[in-house]
């Protein structure tokens, strides 16, 4: 079984033909980010381009996507914010949208405390799984996947702590663009694809037992 994933669409949907294996795949999975302020319609739109190419899609909003976004995700019953989802038996997948406070005051901004309740909250709904790939929009703090292009680190302490202390098996992340590129929080690889008209996406692998995931490009 595979999984693709990406974010920061920012309803930029070009690239998704050439994703390889998008079609084939046992579904897609959105990390954020879909529109640039948008409402419903701008991620119905989104969606729809997705769908596609592979209509079985689990997604949450980001920082950059309205109430109406979150709305709908909901409605088509497809979203991972808060929630924990089955991909397979012993295999859950665990969602966290939205971001902590930037500079250009954008529709999905929490605090950082509100964040870290989310954190929790959503991990005790993990308890039936064995393994556990959690999709986080905003980064860990002083990673790789977290630094702006000038080196400054903008990711979330709480982000950091949660997946040090949990140890899933996967964290895909995303929010910062230029900070696209892999590395790892304990035995947890953390994989952010940057924005999808870019040309990243991430690969999941699961063969019964052991999840594996890459950062590959179009």
């Amino acid at each position: 079984m595979y999984w693709i994933a990406f974010g920061d669409i920012h309803e930029s949907t070009g690239l998704l033909g050439s994703v390889p294996g998008l079609a084939e795949a046992d579904g897609v999975i959105v990390t954020g980010d879909l529109t640039n302020r948008g409402g419903r319609e701008a991620g119905k739109r989104v969606l729809d381009a997705v769908a596609r190419y592979n209509p079985r899609i689990l997604a949450q909003p980001g920082n950059m996507d309205s109430d109406g976004v979150t709305a709908y995700i909901r409605e088509q019953d497809m979203d991972i914010h808060l929630r924990v989802r089955e991909l397979a038996p012993g295999l859950g997948l665990m969602g966290v949208g939205l971001s902590t406070p930037t500079p250009f005051g954008t529709p999905g901004e929490v605090p950082e405390s509100t964040l870290v309740q989310w954190l929790d909250r959503t991990h005790a709904l993990a308890d039936g799984f064995d393994r556990l790939i959690c999709v986080i929009h905003e980064p860990p703090l002083d990673t790789v996947v977290d630094r702006l292009d000038n080196g400054q680190h903008v990711g979330s302490p709480g982000v950091r702590a949660f997946l040090k202390r949990v140890q899933p098996v996967l964290a895909v992340t995303g929010h910062i663009h230029e900070a696209a590129g892999t590395d790892r929080i304990g035995e947890t690889p953390v994989i952010n694809p940057g924005m999808l008209a870019g040309g990243g996406f991430v690969r999941i692998n699961f063969d019964g037992g052991a999840v594996t995931a890459s950062l590959e490009s179009v």
